[in-house]
């Protein structure tokens, strides 16, 4: 029975070649395999399949996983959970968790969280295992895509332990040793992150294997490793990894029109997230952007829209003002294309060099060089049309680069939660404007009905 079950989710990843080759059908395929579709070992053997099978990683990270851009993605919950968005939906949404900090071990968001980032990862271990048997594919395209794997696989780790802390790193495709995993601890799993991503960047080609930014190559695996860096305080290494990136100014660049930096050629992107198909809306048009007040469920906080200066280009590029009978409100509004169109002129961003530069300066500023720290904040704010900052002091240059994260950094994928967490600053910032804040907060419960299924998961965090 357990074997039955283990091949059924197993080739729930394979791909049907009719399905996605011939007709670009994005559903994955259940078995048993009808007449037509390719056999589920063979997949692996073919450029074709092989490659249609790993573009299902990413298919499943826009509409189907924490990182989604939808209403149940961290863009939006994280909003919520920090101090980016107000509220104005049901008070018996589970969106309302959010916003009011009473997130349950029993809440179906935070479930849907943790169980569709351990099938994303499952998919990932199931593709390497089966690149690793494959006997047909040229080394440079079995390279590229196991190099996919291993960085999505080590993004969504990165995820779970910045929202869970002590969570089970998951390399084994095997269901029944994957049914009770134990737990590793918060620092062990940014190792097994970071020894991921560097053997990513070992297999990834500096260039994209498509005309668009929509797979992951050598520089997204070392963004990602910058990242991870910084939130470790190691900061010689994300200074080096983001400087890997800030200096290949032949493929990164940033705009100097802010309105340009969503859309989907910008050369601020590292990697983006392709629409389904050709003219749809990225998900965060839908989901933010309104036409008329009050909104049915979000608008950005008052205290995020003061705390732009008068003539910043990303307040008036990046936000729209909706006044109506006299009352205004404020949406995100990276993401302009809101109505179907004949072409997708955007997508979903996941990584981009504005990041890599306050990265930089971040890590600069923790080593002493001041300057250097200011060179790189000045970057982000000439952009804005902003005057230079010019202050040497190690505290007003923090609470700058601080700052700068939050107003560069809104609506996108729960960085300001991050940062308010990782800094430590969490309980100052939000315990006045929460009424349900509680320390115990910084991190999420695992979900109840993972801990019956897995005593291995035990204890539950603190607080829930």
């Amino acid at each position: 029975m357990r074997n039955s079950k283990n091949n059924k989710i197993a080739l729930l990843f394979i791909v049907g070649y009719i399905s996605l080759i011939l007709t670009s059908c994005e559903n994955l395929i259940e078995i048993d395999s009808p007449k037509g579709e390719i056999p589920a070992e063979m997949v692996f053997e073919s450029s074709e399949t092989a490659t249609a099978a790993i573009n299902q990683l990413y298919a499943k990270l826009r509409d189907d996983s924490m990182l989604t851009e939808n209403l149940y993605g961290s863009n939006v919950t994280m909003g919520f959970y920090a101090d980016e968005f107000d509220y104005y939906g049901s008070s018996i949404s589970p969106i309302n968790d959010y916003m009011e900090h009473r997130v349950l071990a029993t809440s179906t968001i935070n479930k849907t969280f943790w169980t569709t980032s351990y099938q994303l990862i499952y998919m990932c271990k199931l593709a390497l295992d089966r690149l690793k048997g494959s006997k047909k594919l040229p080394v440079s395209t079995k390279n590229q895509l196991e190099g996919e794997a291993l960085f999505v696989r080590a993004l969504v780790h990165f995820y779970l332990t910045n929202y869970y802390g002590d969570i089970p790193y998951v390399t084994t495709s095997n269901y029944a040793e994957n049914q009770l995993v134990s737990k590793q601890k918060h620092e062990q799993v940014y190792q097994l992150v970071k020894d991921d991503l560097m053997h990513a960047q070992e297999l990834l080609p500096k260039d994209y294997p498509t005309s668009e930014r929509i797979r992951a190559n050598y520089f997204t695996a070392t963004a990602l490793r910058a990242r991870v860096a910084l939130y470790q305080e190691k900061w010689k290494e994300a200074e080096e990894q983001a400087t890997s990136i800030i200096a290949s100014n032949a493929v990164y660049v940033m705009e100097n029109d802010a309105s340009k930096t969503f859309l989907k050629d910008s050369k601020e992107t590292i990697l983006q997230l392709k629409t389904k198909k050709s003219g749809d809306r990225t998900y965060e048009a839908i989901v933010f952007v309104f036409e008329t007040g009050p909104p049915v469920t979000m608008a950005l906080s008052q205290r995020l829209v003061n705390d732009f200066e008068p003539n910043d280009e990303r307040k008036q590029n990046w936000i729209k003002k909706v006044t109506t009978n006299g009352n205004s409100w404020y949406c995100p509004y990276k993401y302009k294309q809101y109505k179907v169109g004949t072409t997708s002129t955007e997508y979903s961003i996941l990584f981009r060099l504005a990041e890599q530069y306050l990265i930089r300066a971040e890590a600069r500023l923790n080593q002493g060089n001041i300057v250097g720290a200011k060179e790189d904040l000045n970057v982000i704010r000439q952009r804005a049309g902003l005057t230079p900052f010019t202050s040497n002091t190690l505290t007003d240059l923090s609470a700058a680069i601080l700052k700068e994260r939050r107003l560069e950094l809104f609506s996108e994928q729960g960085h300001r939660w991050f940062d308010l967490k990782r800094l430590h600053l969490a309980e100052t910032v939000l315990k006045p404007i929460k009424m349900g804040w509680k320390s115990t907060d910084v991190l999420f419960p695992l979900p109840e009905d993972e801990l019956l299924m897995n005593p291995n998961l035990l204890p539950q965090n603190e607080g829930y």
